[in-house]
C-alpha cells in the first residue's frame, strides 16, 4: 500500500516550486505554475522529499520522466530538457527548504 500525502502538502510543495522553476523556450520563460505543471511536478517529486533523496541527479531523473507536448502534441520532450540548469539548482534548493518545513 503506497502512502498518499495530504492534498494540502502537495499544494504547498507545488506553490514552492511553481514560481521558481520555468521552462525556457526560445528565451521565453514559462513558469511551471503558469504552464499548469506545478502540481504534477510536486506529485512526482514528493517521494524524493519524503525519502530525503534530493540530489540534483534524482530530481533531474524525475523531470526526465515527465513528457511535455509541444506543437499541439506533434512533438514530446522530457520536462528535464526544457528546464535550464540554473532552475534545477533553484528547484533543488526549494525542495530542501520545503523538506526543512515539514
Amino acid at each position: 500500500m503506497s502512502y498518499s500525502p495530504p492534498a494540502e502538502t502537495i499544494e504547498a510543495l507545488a506553490a514552492s516550486i511553481g514560481d521558481v522553476v520555468y521552462i525556457d523556450v526560445a528565451k521565453w520563460h514559462l513558469y511551471l505554475n503558469d504552464a499548469k505543471l506545478h502540481t504534477l511536478v510536486a506529485e512526482r517529486l514528493y517521494s524524493l522529499v519524503a525519502d530525503n533523496r534530493l540530489a540534483e541527479a534524482d530530481v533531474t531523473q524525475v523531470l526526465q520522466d515527465i513528457p511535455i507536448s509541444l506543437g499541439g502534441g506533434r512533438k514530446q520532450l522530457p520536462l528535464g530538457d526544457l528546464v535550464p540548469t540554473a532552475c534545477m539548482s533553484d528547484l533543488t534548493r526549494a525542495l530542501e527548504d520545503f523538506k526543512d518545513r515539514i
